[in-house]
């Protein structure tokens, strides 16, 4: 079942990675969406060099889309997508519209398993944003701030975050459709070039 977002899911085709197991997912405990997207990629972490076979099938969520991507991964899958989107073909990464990145650096304990996806820090060729759950100790962890800034990302930290269903300010989903739209404007804007230049219109 999609994502459903609540500015228009039709723009994206939602792909979620996290690890194998991990139930549930934190988009499903703290933001209310369901479990998967249109695709998922669960991460077999218990099963060495599976990198390609993790590569592959996110090439094959990504180019079966007929929507813009939007990445939303949990923990190690952060990483299985900065990895991914560093190291893949441009013509691959230019469907991706942005990417929502929750808890990467939890557990802590788990460093050997984001090192699997090691890749060259450059920021990521499309927008994204961290979210964090509730420990106080992981705001203050210098790796999170590393990744943050190797990913050209922004950080919406732990105690602000509210589910959908409760009271006060949710702030972590509107920060999320914040993301959304931006991608939607930049989606719309493409479209509109290659529009015109199928024309031969400038501008």
């Amino acid at each position: 079942m999609a994502l459903t977002l609540a500015h228009d899911p039709r723009l994206f085709s939602i792909v979620t990675i996290a690890e194998a197991g991990m139930r549930p997912p934190a988009w499903e405990s703290r933001l209310r969406w369901p479990e998967t997207g249109d695709a998922h990629i669960a991460l077999e972490m218990n099963r060495p060099r599976r990198q390609s076979v993790w590569a592959t099938q996110l090439d094959d969520a990504v180019m079966q889309a007929d929507r813009a991507v939007l990445f939303v991964a949990e923990g190690v899958g952060c990483f299985a997508a900065s990895w991914w989107a560093r190291l893949s073909p441009s013509h691959y990464v230019s469907k991706v519209a942005g990417a929502l990145l929750l808890d990467p650096v939890q557990p802590p304990h788990e460093a050997d398993k984001r090192q699997m996806f090691a890749s060259p820090a450059v920021a990521l060729p499309f927008p994204s944003l961290v979210l964090t759950g509730d420990d106080r100790d992981a705001l203050h962890d210098p790796a999170l701030d590393a990744h943050i800034d190797a990913w050209g990302s922004r950080l919406l930290a732990g105690g602000r975050q509210r589910s959908i269903d409760q009271a006060g300010d949710p702030r972590a989903w509107h920060s999320a459709q914040r993301l959304v739209r931006r991608i939607s404007r930049a989606v719309i804007a493409n479209d509109i070039r290659r529009a015109r230049a199928l024309r031969g219109e400038g501008g």
